[in-house]
């Protein structure tokens, strides 16, 4: 009656199994570590950085507990791992001396980090420790507000060239085209021309206003163009998505697990990063500004090109970068704002080439700068905090437009850096630190250490309480309620979920919910002791009965879980998430483990004549 299959302890076993597996690397402390990574966008950290690592820390007399490299794709970077902190903070300071020669102009990032204990056989699993949240680890709080100034300058900037390429391509004379402020001057000789201006603009740039003004002798004509309020506003809206997206992909080589990036306002943006030691790194990478054009080559200079050549006015001499030094025009094709997507590939005699799409705009421009410049060279060139770095110099084979390629690579990795650089793209506009906090670590440790103490008592007041009143079966409550624990840290663990307070809250809720059944169970069965059945008919009745009442109590309170992870975000979302799982896990323990130890213990008793389940109040005859 009261046995179970073979099948279901198995079955149990294996959940035991991977709840141990899974939970445990969280018991594994950090070690202190370095981390080394790119500060450019053209420097990569090779697998060869290991030796170089090795060879900084061992001249300083310094040993790494362990060195590796990772590679995520895009950006490699080596870890190298201490046994204390101070030979951490010397090994800094050894390796910023050794791999960056030139202090005020970095190759390389070198920052604290903290890194797993866990055995590599369990890594090997996935079986890794819970990511911590910015309140329980600590880390940086970033509020940023961006320049909307210099984005609609951008965007005018860009309006004022397209004017003058539409009214180029229909052939209408102007006598000038000026800016002052958010307002386009186009001048004309006639009113004819003027008209006919007007009307080619308008059927071709759809977000501006246009107003005739003439002097007072109609002298001058006049035409002032400005954007539409609305067109105004979605540049704004557009610029602080662009930055988001580019902030995400620079977060990326933090490495920072369940970073915080959104937009608060109309033109601000909230960074969380839990965990980071190294806020001005993280500040440094976070507001780097980089930007791409495409430049021709100034081909007036004659003869081979280095740092004393003289450079004509009106182009720029460019000492960094593959095929420098070279000479180019300050003014650029395009911009990287033009380009809408980048991928590596072969041209048609099958060396590696970079294949770009251009927006519409940016075709228009592409076509307009390399028409009747067949057979002369185009240089691509990256600028970061103010420098620029000449990435590639190739030829124009034919007239260019929305879609082209570029080659000479060199080699497939060339091709692949040079895409994703492409595609990487750039803020929008610059940003301000309005607003820096930083939870420190202690004050996180204090909130784990407070969390942890509150969900350890609260399990052992449950724990005696439910031995003292319900005995033996207390003890297989208690049980129960431990495989719930372990299966929902396990669970979390595999998922990788960032752990915060009102995650540890949830926890300590699951447990009270996961009692609240093992006392039904309980209640049941002594009810059916009270009632006149055996024992081993009491306890697969009461079994039955309550699975009844736990499903519709936990299916109600799923409900209100679901709903808050819908409609909640943020800490809501996180306790909500928790809140879930904490009621499938205490399902399956409080029902099925549950049952299975009692089943382990009473089922093969044949001749059983009660059972320990505390005292059985019945009323008086």
């Amino acid at each position: 009656m009261n046995r179970y299959p073979l099948w279901k302890y198995l079955l149990i076993i294996v959940a035991l199994v991977f709840g141990a597996l899974y939970t445990v690397p969280n018991f594994f402390g950090k070690s202190p570590a370095i981390q080394i990574n790119s500060a450019r966008a053209t420097v990569k950290v090779e697998s060869d950085m290991l030796g170089r690592v090795e060879q900084a820390l061992k001249a300083q007399d310094l040993t790494a507990t362990s060195l590796s490299y990772e590679n995520n794709g895009t950006q490699g970077s080596v870890r190298a791992r201490f046994k204390d902190a101070d030979i951490q903070f010397k090994a800094k300071a050894a390796l910023e001396k050794a791999l960056n020669t030139d202090p005020a102009d970095p190759l390389y990032s070198i920052s604290f980090n903290l890194l797993n204990d866990t055995p590599k056989w369990l890594q090997s699993l996935h079986a890794l420790p819970m990511s911590l949240g910015l309140d329980l680890q600590g880390g940086v709080h970033f509020l940023m507000q961006v320049d909307t100034k210099a984005l609609l300058n951008t965007r005018l900037q860009g309006l004022q060239s397209t004017v003058r390429s539409v009214l180029r391509d229909k052939e209408v004379r102007h006598s000038g085209i000026s800016r002052d402020g958010q307002q386009i001057t186009v001048k004309f000789r006639d009113a004819d021309t003027l008209g006919k201006a007007k009307n080619v603009l308008s059927s071709q740039i759809n977000d501006v206003q246009m107003t005739d003004v003439k002097n007072a002798d109609n002298t001058e004509l006049s035409l002032l163009i400005t954007l539409k309020p609305e067109a105004l506003k979605a540049a704004v809206t557009e610029g602080v998505k662009q930055n988001i997206i580019a902030l995400s992909k620079r977060v990326n080589e933090l490495g920072v697990a369940e970073p915080i990036i959104q937009q608060q306002g109309a033109d601000r943006i909230v960074v969380e990063l839990p965990g980071v030691q190294d806020v001005n790194r993280a500040k440094d990478i976070i507001g780097r500004q980089a930007t791409l054009e495409v430049r021709l080559v100034d081909e007036s200079v004659i003869g081979l090109v280095d740092e004393n050549t003289a450079v004509p006015f009106g182009s720029e001499l460019f000492k960094v970068g593959r095929g420098a030094p070279a000479i180019l025009y300050k003014d650029p094709v395009i911009t990287g704002d033009y380009i809408s997507g980048a991928s590596a590939s072969f041209d048609q005699h099958q060396q590696p080439s970079v294949s770009i799409d251009l927006n519409g705009d940016g075709g228009r421009k592409m076509r307009e700068g390399t028409r009747g410049k067949i057979g002369k060279k185009m240089a691509i060139v990256l600028f970061e905090k103010g420098k620029g770095e000449l990435l590639t110099v190739a030829t124009i084979q034919d007239e260019l437009g929305s879609r082209f390629n570029i080659t000479g690579m060199g080699s497939t990795a060339a091709s692949s850096d040079l895409a994703l650089l492409l595609r990487a793209g750039s803020l929008a506009a610059p940003m301000d630190f309005i607003e820096e906090s930083t939870i420190g670590p202690q004050l996180g440790a204090d909130n784990i250490q407070k969390g942890f103490n509150s969900t350890l008592y609260g399990f052992i007041a449950i724990a005696v309480f439910m031995i003292a009143y319900y005995m033996l079966f207390g003890v297989f409550s208690v049980m129960a309620l431990s495989v719930n624990l372990l299966l929902l840290v396990a669970i979390l663990s595999l998922l990788q979920a960032t752990l915060t307070l009102p995650g540890m809250a949830a926890i300590a809720l699951a447990l009270g919910m996961a009692i609240d059944a093992n006392v039904l169970i309980n209640e049941r069965i002594r009810e059916e002791l009270r009632a006149g059945n055996t024992p081993q008919a009491a306890i697969s009745i009461g079994f039955d009965r309550a699975w009844a009442t736990i499903l519709d109590s936990n299916v109600t309170t799923l409900i209100v879980g679901l709903a808050l992870l819908i409609f909640g975000s943020g800490p809501i979302k996180a306790f909500a998430i928790v809140h879930c799982l904490g009621i499938a896990t205490s399902m399956f323990s409080a029902v099925f483990v549950s049952r299975g130890v009692v089943n382990l213990w009473y089922g093969r008793k044949k001749k059983l004549t009660s059972l320990a389940i505390g005292q059985i109040w019945k009323p008086a005859d």
